[in-house]
């Protein structure tokens, strides 16, 4: 059994924020395997597809882990067993990064699913949001940008960058884990530099 998490923040307010990648790439899956509608269930909206679970908490992004933990509980998993799906502010938008397990890197969502699992050695999607491009009020901005709706160059590219995030959850469940990450991490393409002439 393997358990996707998605991980947002609940309300109509919160949709198209660069802080709910999780969640759009759980409802892209749910949408592409025709799963229907979830059930509210692990304090979330829930679906199950064979051996896989799909998992939206609706706790608030701080107190994800009191979600996971719960689904996690129930099926008895191992912490590998558990896929984490967030917003990264350290990658450039649209750039994705898979990792067998580490640190939260500054993300309140999967510092609260590594606190209340126990373990580092959770695997996670990282989906790159780029950073604000304005650094004044540090704290505060990032709160801002993290929260804020994506731009409308972002949105152009957001279906595309989702279809891939899920293409990476399904290397995640099919493949063993290094040719899972060979496979997902891959740098956004910067352009080339002109030849001298």
């Amino acid at each position: 059994m393997k358990l996707v998490v998605g991980l947002g923040n609940p309300g109509q307010e919160y949709m198209f924020t660069r802080h709910n990648m999780g969640w759009a790439v759980i409802d892209h899956i749910a949408s592409n395997h025709s799963l229907g509608s979830p059930v509210s269930k692990f304090r979330g909206e829930f679906w199950r597809d064979r051996d896989c679970l799909l998992l939206k908490p609706e706790t608030f992004m701080n107190l994800s882990g009191l979600a996971v933990r719960e689904a996690f509980d129930f099926y008895k998993m191992e912490s590998a067993d558990v896929l984490i799906i967030c917003d990264e502010m350290a990658l450039p938008y649209g750039q994705l990064r898979l990792r067998a397990g580490g640190s939260a890197g500054g993300h309140n969502g999967l510092a609260s699913v590594i606190s209340c699992l126990g373990a580092t050695d959770v695997s996670r999607l990282r989906i790159g949001i780029g950073k604000s491009p304005s650094q004044a009020a540090i704290h505060q901005n990032t709160v801002n940008w993290v929260l804020g709706h994506l731009s409308k160059d972002e949105m152009e590219a957001f279906p595309d960058i989702i279809d891939k995030a899920a293409e990476g959850v399904d290397a995640w469940l099919n493949l063993d884990i290094d040719r899972a990450m060979s496979k997902v991490n891959r740098s956004v393409k910067k352009p080339s530099p002109p030849l001298s002439s």
